[in-house]
């Protein structure tokens, strides 16, 4: 009944013997569907082979910040030819991580730049990781155009029941009746495990943005994540753990699996006053049209 939106199972540290275990938890497991997200090439290579493995499995495809000094044309190349897989439903996680600096910031820039460009040639969903880079993240997406109305004209509109992402004067020209006021522009753009504030995200929500919350929504003292939660709507968000990372209460300091997206899920459901069944089954069907996903 969940789906884990961004998890990784090809994450380079497990040994064989450990993935298939994590593999056969996952299948015995309430979820139903895993986005497993390449994060270099080689774990973008095994992401597809997953995807192609595994009736629940899709993959995405691209070059995490962290890794944006060992970037070439020929890898972006290799990118795009893996983009072209069954299976593969998206570019990421790409972006920028001023937090670690693991790659210099200017080769960062340039390569999620060049990313994005090459979803817009693919038409692709885009999957974001933004550290401590939360306005620069945004300038680039609009000025690489991830947010323009020829990218939303690719995709089907979304669901959106309250009107939230009109703007005052649409909505003042609108009758309550009108169809339009329940579907929203989709820019298939997914800021994955948000760490911003509430504001921000209604920024990229109104953009045409997906906004990704994961086990830190569950954190006592993490009232900036609530707070995001509250703000968005339920049309808007996703669950996801982001394992092997960002274990959720109460399973902080241990390995991440895919299963614990039910306590992110719980989380949200307790701040919208909703079952946990009602955010599975809304953030599963929300992480299946942004990703594509008909069956």
């Amino acid at each position: 009944m969940l789906f884990d939106s961004h998890a990784h199972i090809n994450e380079a540290s497990y040994s064989p013997e450990e993935r298939a275990e994590l593999i056969k938890t996952i299948e015995a497991s309430d979820v139903d569907y895993v986005a497993d997200i390449g994060y270099d090439l080689a774990s973008s290579k095994l992401a597809v082979e997953h995807a192609a493995k595994y009736p629940w499995c899709y993959a995405v495809v691209g070059c995490h910040p962290h890794d944006a000094k060992s970037m070439d044309d020929m890898e972006l190349a290799m990118y795009k030819g893996l983009a072209r897989k069954k299976k593969v439903v998206a570019i990421g996680e790409i972006g920028l991580d001023f937090h670690y600096d693991h790659s210099p910031r200017d080769i960062q820039r340039e390569w999620f730049r060049r990313q994005i460009r090459m979803a817009n040639q693919l038409k692709m969903p885009i999957v974001i990781h933004s550290r401590e880079a939360d306005q620069e993240t945004m300038d680039i997406l609009k000025e690489e155009g991830a947010f323009s109305e020829e990218r939303k004209s690719w995709f089907p509109k979304r669901p959106d029941p309250s009107g939230y992402t009109l703007k005052k004067s649409e909505a003042a020209k609108k009758t309550p009746d009108d169809p339009a006021d329940h579907m929203a522009d989709d820019a298939r753009v997914l800021i994955h495990c948000f760490s911003g504030s509430a504001e921000l995200a209604a920024q990229y929500v109104k953009l045409g943005a997906t906004i990704s919350v994961a086990g830190p929504v569950t954190y006592k003292n993490n009232r900036k994540t609530v707070a995001v939660v509250a703000e968005v709507p339920m049309d808007f968000l996703l669950v996801e753990t982001d394992s092997p990372y960002l274990s959720p209460e109460p399973l902080r300091g241990r390995r991440n699996m895919s299963p614990n997206v039910k306590y992110t899920a719980q989380k949200v459901a307790e701040i919208k006053d909703m079952t946990l069944e009602e955010v599975a089954a809304k953030t599963k069907e929300n992480a299946m049209r942004f990703y594509g996903i008909t069956r």
